[in-house]
């Protein structure tokens, strides 16, 4: 497989280099890593020469044991420049999490330690994921050097929206999950003209059963104006259709995202379409299901709206209370699912609450007469709703015995449950 050099510069954030590199070797690549002096205050080399399997480097002037050697490589027999021949031996160069600081060194051609001066001499693709409180990210310096670097051939994963490491902060500036900066790293050594120049090269991957096929996802929560600054809405932060969307096109579909209220970045390659209300996901849901293979309905679609807007804002001043007469909004799945055709697969989504819900989602899946249903136990706090975790259980097509069958997926990455979803979905379209 391939070498990806990893830079982790100073943040909270760096605890999550360490998941990465378990879900890059997992995947079969090699990892070397590179530190900056501030970021060994949040995770210290052994963590990551434990998981790399080598040396880890955080001083241009420290001896490299491995002499700039990845793991599947026998060392050099001479001692080289230790920032030189990492990235000479790199297939792909990621520096997650990149700091603001870092940043700015990287765009004013800075190499004043060992992340910057392999960034500085790199001939191979350069990714990064910068990670930082919402000021610092959106501030003009921040975001005027990242279009620098992103001018000069750098990729920039753009970071998440939620929770920030200060108390009561909330907004842009999360590092992804490791397995969307895997991906990003996969992406810019698929376009590297010169990555072949690292043999052997990987076998070429049997193709997938949905390669060529048109994948209609539907990702986020409806919102439904309650006047013109409030609204009904729920938790969903799109982050299980996104990871529908990215494992799609790896496995070579057309994907269309329908996005409903999403803060994420559209995954390369696909046509997204923006929502807001129901009645804007079915009518956007109804314009493109007629041309899609498969429907991977995961967005949360409010039940209920209200059943009139006001016109601009609802005063407060004078009011004891407010009453709200809700009306059911249409079932965007059920209405689909009647007009398929018989070479389409559709998959529902169930958010379900207790040990009650494997019945409803059983119900479902027969009532609306799906090929399969996922099953979220939203009960639980640790995965689900604005979590980069989930898990998940798959009904699909009764047995012999009129039940439904299940797969459970334990608690994971909310790519890898995508991963077992499509498994699911190409399994079903085998059979026919």
């Amino acid at each position: 497989m391939s070498r990806i050099l990893l830079g982790v510069s100073g943040g909270i954030a760096a605890y999550k280099a360490l998941e990465l590199i378990r879900e890059a070797t997992a995947a079969g690549h090699h990892v070397r890593v590179v530190q900056t002096p501030t970021s060994r205050r949040f995770v210290g080399e052994a963590s990551f020469a434990a998981l790399t399997g080598a040396p880890v480097l955080c001083s241009e002037f420290a001896r490299d044991p491995a002499r700039g050697a990845f793991p599947d490589q026998q060392p050099p027999p001479h001692e080289p420049l230790s920032h030189l021949q990492l990235v000479a031996n790199a297939d792909v160069y990621l520096i997650a999490p990149a700091s603001a600081n870092t940043i700015a060194k990287l765009a004013a051609g800075l190499a004043d330690n060992l992340l910057t001066s392999c960034a500085l001499a790199a001939e191979c693709p350069l990714v990064i994921a910068p990670a930082m409180n919402a000021r610092m990210y959106e501030h003009a310096a921040t975001q005027a050097n990242l279009a620098t670097l992103a001018a000069r051939g750098a990729r920039v994963v753009a970071p998440d929206v939620g929770r920030l490491a200060s108390i009561g902060e909330h907004g842009v500036g999360r590092l992804p999950a490791p397995a969307l900066l895997l991906e990003a790293c996969e992406l810019a050594l698929a376009d590297a003209p010169h990555h072949a120049r690292h043999p052997p090269a990987p076998p070429a991957p049997a193709r997938s059963p949905l390669q060529g096929a048109t994948v209609l996802v539907t990702a986020g929560g409806t919102r439904e104006p309650i006047d013109s600054v409030r609204f009904i809405g729920n938790r969903s932060s799109g982050r299980m259709g996104f990871a529908l969307a990215h494992a799609a096109l790896a496995r070579g579909a057309q994907v269309v995202l329908v996005s409903a209220n999403v803060a994420l970045q559209t995954p390369p390659g696909c046509r997204r379409v923006e929502v807001g209300s129901a009645e804007q996901l079915r009518l956007a849901c109804e314009r493109e299901f007629p041309a899609c293979d498969v429907l991977l309905m995961a967005a949360a679609v409010s039940d209920f709206t209200p059943a009139s807007a006001a016109q601009g804002k609802i005063k407060r001043a004078g009011a004891d209370s407010l009453a709200l007469e809700l009306a059911p909004t249409a079932d965007v799945l059920a209405a689909l699912a009647a007009q398929r055709r018989d070479s389409q697969t559709l998959v529902g989504f169930a958010a379900e609450h207790g040990p009650d819900g494997m019945l409803e989602a059983e119900r479902k899946l027969a009532a609306k007469q799906l090929d399969a249903l996922v099953l979220n136990d939203i009960s639980r706090d640790d995965i689900g709703f604005d979590s980069d975790a989930n898990e998940v259980t798959i009904l699909s097509a009764p047995d012999a015995a009129g039940k439904p069958q299940r797969t459970h997926v334990p608690r994971t990455s909310k790519r890898a449950a995508a991963e077992a979803i499509l498994d699911t979905v190409e399994r079903l379209r085998a059979a026919g």
